[in-house]
């Protein structure tokens, strides 16, 4: 791998960087006092809580606004958070026309540009839930879009002894985004949320505004990395297969030799390019692609696998946490500086770390090992999670191990169940319907996606921790899925991962 081939596989994965962004900003958004008043999840008569978040009088110690939650509060704040995860679910689907129409690199870029006009909603938002509900389902378009296309993209100009490497960027630069946001807006809250004005003062009007900037700043700071993506994807080559597949024979083989760094006439880039020719003639041969081939004897299996790795990936309930972690904090025993500021961004730290050895293992240890071995250790750190939750009155030092089991959850899954899925839908097509099938499995990510983001502030409220025994179930049907029938694909070519599921479909 040469320095511009990386550089190409790092840029596209900024797409990345959208998504965990937009995960990783509504955890601390939804705890800003301004946003909760502001949508009426919540209301404040003017009463104050100490550091750790009890009752005072004291004006000394008042530290926190003490709200009342409404009685829609769970359901609204399903709403808002799970409407980004239906905007993905549609530009998931809206990725396979615009994808191949107009390329890969193409249509990264009009889903920056449509992710930059979805926060600007966002961030200018009236008082009415419907409006940033749109504003993010706009923004989901665009990651929905970038979830199928930048794997895509990646694994297209990628070798493909280290494909599965470079594919994973986009996993790891999700995690990136996550942190990002973290840090950024758990510093706005703590200097917003923190002895605010008018601590102790009788509220006429419970449902008054206070200042707006925490949250505003937070969501509108999202037009950055939209506009950064926008410009940097129109420095990048088109994909070479793309090319051949529009005939464009002499722009692909340049494109081959400058992410070579060799000559047109260079053995390697001559051998590549006769592969891809090979492919889309073979493609062509048969004639256009349908959603339907997706479901013929020889492609069917992939399909299935690549629904249920998405599917699963979902329900081991990482976005519950992702979205909620800070209130599943507060539910656990932890102050509001804990649960909003410093748990949340180790949490999202080990995140990120976590990634790499993911990076490391999924060409070395395979796709398949990493996802059984995932799956049980996840399974294991939801039930210490319930386990230790359960004993938090008896001292905090169960409080501390039952964070330290979350942690340990996010570990296991970044490692093994973030990445892969991604990198897996992306090499396991042909060219003929590899846009389609990447958009099935990204669909079923999204549509998973959005049941949890829904559902999860009912489940927490209605069953608490005992929620996480749910999500071990979960784990334990991923584990016998990919012990039985994921097929291993490390270190094949397309043309020999053809083979090799055609004789197991």
């Amino acid at each position: 791998m040469n320095s511009f081939q990386f550089l190409v596989a790092l840029t596209a994965s900024f797409g990345g960087l959208l998504f965990g962004y937009e995960v990783g900003v509504m955890n601390v958004v939804l705890v800003m006092d301004a946003f909760r008043i502001f949508f009426k999840f919540h209301s404040w008569n003017g009463d104050a809580l100490d550091e750790n978040s009890k009752d005072t009088p004291d004006k000394a110690k008042m530290m926190y606004r003490k709200l009342t939650e409404a009685n829609n509060k769970a359901t609204l704040e399903g709403v808002i958070t799970s409407s980004f995860v239906l905007g993905a679910l549609c530009g998931a689907l809206m990725a396979t026309y615009l994808g191949e129409k107009y390329g890969r690199q193409r249509t990264i870029m009009i889903g920056a540009c449509i992710f930059t006009c979805g926060a600007i909603i966002q961030g200018i938002s009236a008082r009415h839930w419907a409006m940033i509900a749109v504003g993010r389902l706009i923004t989901g378009l665009s990651i929905g879009c970038n979830g199928v296309l930048c794997p895509t993209y990646i694994s297209e100009v990628a070798p493909a002894k280290i494909r599965g490497t470079l594919s994973s960027c986009y996993q790891l630069m999700t995690t990136f985004g996550i942190i990002v946001a973290a840090i950024i807006n758990s510093i706005v809250w703590y200097y917003t949320n923190s002895t605010p004005d008018g601590l102790g003062e009788k509220r006429e009007d419970i449902w008054k505004e206070v200042s707006n900037f925490e949250w505003r700043f937070a969501l509108l700071f999202q037009v950055i990395p939209g506009l950064g993506l926008a410009i940097l994807m129109s420095f990048l080559p088109k994909s070479p297969r793309w090319l051949c597949s529009k005939d464009r024979d002499e722009e692909a083989v340049e494109v081959l030799a400058k992410l070579n760094a060799a000559s047109t006439s260079d053995e390697l880039v001559q051998s590549e390019l006769k592969a891809i020719q090979e492919d889309v003639a073979a493609t062509r041969a048969t004639g256009s692609s349908s959603f339907s081939e997706l479901f013929s004897p020889v492609i069917r299996r992939r399909t299935f696998i690549t629904f249920l790795m998405q599917l699963f990936q979902q329900w081991t309930g990482i976005n519950v946490i992702m979205y909620y972690q800070s209130q599943i904090y507060d539910e656990i025993g932890f102050s509001k500086f804990m649960s909003t500021v410093v748990l949340p961004i180790i949490n999202n730290f080990v995140n990120f770390i976590s990634t790499f050895p993911g990076m490391w293992g999924i060409e070395r240890l395979g796709r398949k090992t990493l996802l059984v071995v995932g799956a049980l250790m996840m399974m294991v750190f939801h039930i210490s999670t319930w386990a230790c939750s359960t004993q938090t009155h008896n001292g905090k030092m169960w409080q501390y191990l039952a964070v330290a089991s979350v942690f340990l959850f996010v570990f296991s899954f970044a490692w093994t169940w973030g990445p892969v899925p991604w990198v897996y839908q992306a090499e396991v097509f042909p060219l003929r319907v590899r846009v389609k099938g990447s958009a099935v499995g990204t669909v079923s990510n999204f549509l998973n996606n959005w049941i949890i983001a829904f559902v999860g502030p009912a489940l927490m409220k209605a069953w608490s921790t005992k929620t996480f025994l749910l999500f071990a179930a979960a784990c334990l049907l991923a584990w016998v899925y990919s012990q039985f029938y994921v097929i291993e694909c490390k270190g094949l070519s397309i043309d020999e991962m053809d083979a090799k599921m055609a004789g197991k479909a």
